[in-house]
């Protein structure tokens, strides 16, 4: 990565354009080729009340699809077709992720906060107990909800297999290094709204968490955090991303408040950006609708420099690390406008 006019530019010769970007919004999902600029909506999910999605870059044809009403569905043919997961027995998932060294290992998350994992891509499926006989579920509630909660990410370690990292919203940032067979509870310096978690396979062992609460990072696996918000005039953050190409540099959207983040009546939300552990700079005016209106995005890194985002404003993307951004120009289903992002994954 070198300097280019204050910014960041990546050399030509490393850069790998993205293809598909799997774009989940509240009532659907769509199919987004970025450099033909052509949209599919998937239709077998139109109004499933979607909350997450996951593919493998190694199995970039079988997306998989929680929804908060009818389950876990998934694809094998990028998303022209899906099948609804009967063997997974939850009908609110939360969260899905897969094993980065495995396509067929997936997990999954779901309300009330519940794990769960497959080893043949979601034929079969195992919960992994113990996750609220932790000391702290007690203390687990979601505030729309109270009297429940949820699994809202599961992250992978990007080197070990054994360790996953799990956001409960809201209660804890809880982990296990023993691929669910045992569970550490919350540590006292961890968020408590979880959102969004990040990892980087260039440094293993660091975890950028986007929660209600607040931003933080941990440089040992979640042991200890820094509340890192200087420059950050919103702090309840929903999306975090780091830069393939350096995991110093970590985009952030963040609104005021939940109210200000999720419903487009009230919206207000913006994108920032930061290098190392310097102040966030609000990334206004470089092509990125953000403001009001705007629902918080939900980001996604591909290659070096390069980042997706996705809001009701359209899906947007960046190969200078933010400095610039240019929609995806394809025709959005109606009533998008009003709607807010659930997932984005590209491949």
């Amino acid at each position: 990565m070198v300097p280019a006019d204050g910014g960041f530019s990546v050399p030509d010769d490393v850069r790998t354009r993205m293809v598909t970007a799997y774009a989940a919004l509240g009532d659907g999902l769509v199919v987004v080729d970025t450099e033909r600029e052509t949209a599919t909506r998937a239709s077998a999910l139109d109004g499933r009340a979607l909350e997450c999605l996951a593919v493998h870059p190694d199995a970039p044809d079988r997306p998989v699809v929680g929804t908060f009403e009818s389950g876990l569905y998934r694809s094998t043919d990028a998303g022209e077709t899906f099948e609804r997961v009967d063997e997974f027995g939850a009908d609110a998932v939360m969260s899905a992720a897969f094993a980065p060294g495995d396509p067929d290992e997936l997990w999954a998350g779901t309300e009330p906060s519940r794990v769960y994992r497959s080893t043949d891509a979601g034929d079969s499926w195992a919960e992994l107990d113990g996750l609220t006989d932790l000391d702290s579920a007690d203390e687990w509630s979601f505030p729309p909800r109270p009297h429940t909660h949820h699994v809202r990410w599961l992250e992978p370690h990007p080197t070990d297999p054994e360790r996953w990292y799990v956001a409960v919203e809201a209660g804890a940032l809880v982990r296990t290094d023993d691929r669910g067979e045992t569970w550490r509870d919350r540590v006292p310096d961890g968020r408590i709204d979880n959102h969004t978690l990040a990892t980087h396979p260039d440094a293993p062992d660091r975890v950028w968490v986007a929660a209600g609460d607040g931003y933080a990072e941990s440089d040992d696996a979640g042991e200890t955090w820094r509340v890192l918000e200087e420059g950050l005039d919103r702090t309840y953050c929903w999306s975090v991303a780091v830069d393939a190409g350096d995991p110093d540099r970590v985009l952030v959207s963040a609104a005021r408040s939940a109210r200000e983040a999720h419903t487009a009546a009230r919206a207000e939300t913006y994108v920032y950006r930061k290098e190392g552990d310097g102040e966030w700079e609000r990334l206004d005016d470089a092509g990125l609708p953000v403001g009001e209106g705007v629902t918080r995005p939900v980001l996604a890194r591909g290659d070096a420099g390069e980042f997706l985002a996705l809001s009701n404003r359209g899906l947007f993307r960046t190969d200078d690390a933010g400095d610039s951004w240019t929609a995806v120009d394809v025709q959005w289903p109606e009533g998008f406008e009003s709607a807010t992002a659930r997932g984005l994954a590209v491949v």
